[in-house]
């Protein structure tokens, strides 16, 4: 009775460590725990609130200017093109002063070369930043992320016709290629974006390629192809999404670069139009301002500068999460 009863209080605690495994492996996987490493991780936390609010921000501005037609910016600031006459240009932030007067709070920021509001202007850019950073990078991801799967999976000479399309795109200088594509179908800012897509795709095509080539034969791959399952079910049910931690990543620094792409083109005369507010077209017109009005090209710079590096702090702390062996 004794033996038995002693073998039961040793059995109990290792049925318990069995029971606890498995657990803590599944705990271990998946979006929640994830979440959880993000959450854990003070370099993800300070780019999500980063991201956050400018995300914030670009909705506000988008819904005020096509819902509203600035009319929430004209209640909270004072509009110089309602009162054509005593229009005051390039007025320094409320407290400071130059050559042009002394700022007033009905312009926080100061005011541009044509009196314009220089705050409510920021804003309105963030909409066109954030909104041409996520499309553009969208557009990348998606078609990267096809073809660098699929020639991973085939290999033999669907890879090579694949990588030396895409070695062309990425052998040309991304500036380059954006411009001759919007001159050859229009400087609108939706060509912009297209084509900042497109020089993002060989970046995509060869992270994904990378990790099908060393996932296509695992046991499990190996397992759906003896059942019968059509490639392209097992390419995006079973390979990309096992694959999709490390693109996830460089996605989310993707959306910094386009936004650096898309400001240097506003910047150049391409993307978005006077008297449409962005960044880099912000930039464009204080030029000639630089040292009568420095605060002109200061506030855009800020907001391209704070946006960029929300990104890529997001980006880095996804790494951390992401990467088993760091969580190891």
């Amino acid at each position: 009775m004794s033996f038995n009863s002693a073998t039961s209080d040793d059995d109990t605690p290792d049925d318990g460590d069995e029971s606890g495994g498995p657990e803590e492996v599944e705990a271990r996987v998946g979006l929640r725990y994830t979440l959880k490493q993000v959450r854990q991780d003070t370099t993800a936390r300070i780019g999500t609130y980063i991201v956050g609010f400018m995300t914030f921000v670009a909705i506000f501005a988008a819904f005020d200017y096509y819902v509203l037609d600035y009319a929430i910016a004209e209640a909270v600031l004072y509009n110089p093109e309602a009162d054509p006459e005593n229009v005051q240009r390039l007025l320094p932030p409320v407290g400071m002063e130059n050559q042009f007067g002394q700022g007033i709070i009905e312009h926080p920021l100061g005011t541009d070369h044509r009196g314009r509001d220089l705050l409510s202007r920021t804003i309105y850019g963030t909409r066109i930043a954030m909104t041409v950073g996520f499309l553009a990078t969208a557009i990348g991801l998606g078609g990267g992320t096809v073809i660098g799967a699929v020639s991973g999976y085939y290999g033999g000479w669907v890879d090579d016709v694949l990588q030396r399309v895409t070695e062309t795109i990425y052998a040309i200088p991304f500036l380059v290629l954006v411009i001759a594509f919007m001159t050859a179908f229009g400087r609108d800012l939706t060509f912009a974006m297209i084509g900042v897509g497109i020089t993002a795709v060989p970046v995509f095509n060869r992270l994904i390629r990378s990790r099908v080539v060393s996932i296509r034969e695992e046991d499990y791959v190996e397992a759906a192809r003896a059942a019968g399952v059509k490639d392209r079910n097992i390419i995006f049910r079973h390979i990309i999404p096992n694959s999709f931690a490390p693109v996830l990543v460089q996605a989310t620094l993707q959306v910094g670069v386009s936004i650096l792409i898309v400001a240097g083109l506003s910047f150049l005369g391409f993307g978005a139009q006077p008297p449409t507010p962005s960044w880099g077209q912000m930039l464009s017109a204080s030029r000639g301002y630089m040292l009568p009005a420095p605060t002109f090209s200061i506030f855009p710079g800020i907001a391209i500068l704070i946006t960029v590096i929300g990104f890529n702090i997001l980006g880095d702390g996804l790494q951390d999460a992401l990467d088993p062996r760091i969580n190891n």
